[in-house]
């Protein structure tokens, strides 16, 4: 049985650019963190192996303190380390991957055609961005070499992709005669899947950096059986979370409302607030200054609504006012949440008779 930790899009040193400079900062030291994070993850949980699917770096431009946690953190690791160059941090001679001060537990795939290493318990395969974008398939006329071992491949690659990003066909995945196909560039975690023989999966990336990026980030921790059936769990590693919270103001003291909305979650994460529903002009820098012991950091988008008095034309001649009169006598009428349900109708049908787009 073998164990691989199996990790991808650490983006490393990323700007972070909608953060406040010192947050982008504190952020980037965060992102150095996950590397200790993740070797003591491997080390804890026993890894045979580790993988690290590409864009581990954000770019070229990486800071002494990055390189120099990374190479530590990295060496702690008592098992093999493999790296894939992704489209954001793809290999050249100058890159930091052509750098002397790898550990010597670490391979580097340079090369954009899979390259093969025989380890004692399987067949390590792996390939490079060499450059910004990849037209062809990293998979293209790839076929493992007879062995008895299982075959593990680590690559960047976009699966059934239409970009410029190595776009991997299932049936190129299929017909690969892999074990597991170690994939990142995907930022979302996919879980594990298959086609044909060969399992194959995405980690997603380790540390949110937008809201575009949501929830719980990590690795997987994958498992190869004797009889090479192969199974991934998901190990979350994320310092913060990235969340996106609706908060209905209608009727509600709107910083008591924010309040509670924002007491549900985790202080550590990053937060957009929504704000719907109807409520006077707000004091949005005053609700966010109130609400920041809620959240590491906050923003906040008001969308709401200049209040509407649904029974203001009631007393007309016209066919709005003769719904109005129906709709009161049906309200008058009802009980428990039918009440409530017939209200909404009302503001559908004012929408609908005035041209609205009005929701409850």
């Amino acid at each position: 049985m073998l164990h691989i930790l199996h990790a991808a899009d650490l983006h490393l040193d990323a700007p972070f650019a909608a953060l406040t400079a010192e947050q982008a900062r504190q952020r980037r030291s965060e992102q150095r963190q996950l590397l200790d994070a993740l070797a003591d993850a491997a080390i804890e949980r026993g890894a045979d192996l580790v993988l690290l699917s590409g864009d581990l770096l954000d770019s070229a431009q990486t800071y002494r303190e990055t390189a120099q946690t990374l190479a530590a953190a990295l060496a702690r690791i008592p098992a093999p380390v493999a790296i894939a160059p992704g489209n954001h941090d793809f290999y050249t001679p100058s890159s930091l991957y052509a750098a002397d001060f790898w550990p010597k537990n670490v391979t580097i795939f340079r090369d954009s055609a899979p390259q093969r290493i025989a380890l004692p318990d399987l067949e390590l395969y792996g390939c490079a961005f060499t450059g910004q974008f990849r037209d062809d398939s990293p998979l293209s006329s790839f076929r493992t070499a007879p062995s008895d071992k299982p075959s593990v491949m680590v690559c960047h690659g976009d699966v059934e992709g239409t970009g410029r990003y190595g776009s991997i066909s299932r049936q190129e995945i299929a017909g690969s005669g892999l074990t597991y196909l170690a994939l990142g560039h995907v930022h979302a975690c996919s879980g594990l899947r298959r086609e044909g023989g060969t399992y194959w999966a995405y980690p997603g990336c380790a540390e949110g950096r937008g809201f575009d990026e949501l929830g719980d980030k990590g690795a997987l921790w994958v498992t190869i059986a004797d009889d090479r059936a192969v199974t991934a769990d998901f190990l979350p590693l994320c310092r913060r979370r990235y969340e996106i919270l609706e908060c209905d103001l209608t009727g509600k003291d709107p910083a008591q409302a924010v309040a509670q909305a924002l007491s549900q979650g985790r202080a550590d994460d990053v937060c957009r607030l929504i704000l719907t529903g109807e409520a006077p002009a707000l004091d949005l820098s005053g609700l966010l200054a109130a609400a920041r012991p809620y959240r590491w950091a906050l923003t906040a988008r008001d969308h709401t609504r200049v209040p509407q008095d649904l029974w203001a034309r009631e007393g007309e001649d016209s066919l709005t006012g003769l719904f109005l009169r129906e709709m009161r006598r049906r309200i008058d009428a009802a009980q428990g949440t039918e009440r409530a349900t017939l209200e909404k109708a009302v503001r559908y049908g004012l929408a609908a008779l005035e041209n609205g787009e009005d929701t409850p």
